[in-house]
């Protein structure tokens, strides 16, 4: 009888023999960049998403972006000023934590600011993520939209969908083949965290709240080996 293919057993010092590979690999690349380009900028990113960040990775071609391995990133720029790979370098890591990435290129930094201080996308918010707004769906019949947009320019949402936004939470009822509540009902609060039937009823309602930005904190210039906090730029 063949082997399963599920059964298959996989040691672990396989598994951490590649992970040890893939950081001395990241680690390279890291000093390589710094000896590449004329600046090092440390970015955070809000709501993450793996499309949108591809799509600024595109926007730079001429650039190099690492995304995550905070600790092995610190690594290679140096954590103090006796191990950093050139001066002052140092200095960035204290802003490498949370969901953070790295940004080399010999672009100005004015224009690099200027691009992300208006870059932003708008997606469907996750289970866990807070809301950023209100929503309620008006009482009677309901509409696809929720309320976002007029009556008149909207549709009854399908019969069908009922049973299904009854078991999100949604206490609605079928009469004559419309999907009805009885008084309006509040889906989120602004503020709060929303749990996965939240999320689920707005993206229903197509009702997208997350915005996807990339925040740049501080940058390491070869030129002169300093960094500049852009925080106190904008001050």
């Amino acid at each position: 009888m063949p082997k399963s293919k599920r059964a298959k057993i996989v040691h672990l010092s396989k598994t951490e023999k590649k992970g040890k590979e893939l950081s001395l690999k990241l680690y390279a690349q890291v000093r390589e960049c710094v000896d590449k380009y004329q600046y090092c900028f440390v970015f955070s990113v809000e709501n993450m998403r793996n499309t949108y960040l591809k799509a600024v990775r595109t926007e730079f071609a001429d650039s190099r972006l690492f995304f995550g391995k905070t600790k092995v990133m610190a690594k290679a720029l140096g954590t103090t000023p006796q191990d950093e790979y050139q001066a002052n370098l140092s200095q960035l890591t204290k802003y490498l934590a949370g969901n953070v990435g790295l940004l080399f290129t010999s672009q100005d930094p004015t224009s690099i600011l200027s691009y992300f201080s208006t870059f932003m996308q708008i997606d469907f918010a996750r289970a866990g993520s807070e809301a950023s707004r209100d929503f309620i769906i008006p009482g009677g019949i309901v509409h696809s939209r929720g309320g976002e947009i007029p009556e008149d320019e909207d549709v009854p949402m399908a019969h069908s969908l009922e049973q299904n936004v009854r078991k999100l939470g949604l206490p609605t009822s079928l009469v004559k083949g419309k999907i009805m509540l009885d008084q309006p009902y509040r889906v989120c609060k602004e503020g709060e965290t929303l749990n996965s039937h939240q999320t689920a009823l707005l993206k229903l309602f197509g009702v997208a709240t997350a915005e996807f930005k990339v925040q740049m904190t501080a940058y390491w210039s070869a030129a002169n080996n300093e960094v500049t906090e852009v925080g106190a730029m904008e001050e």
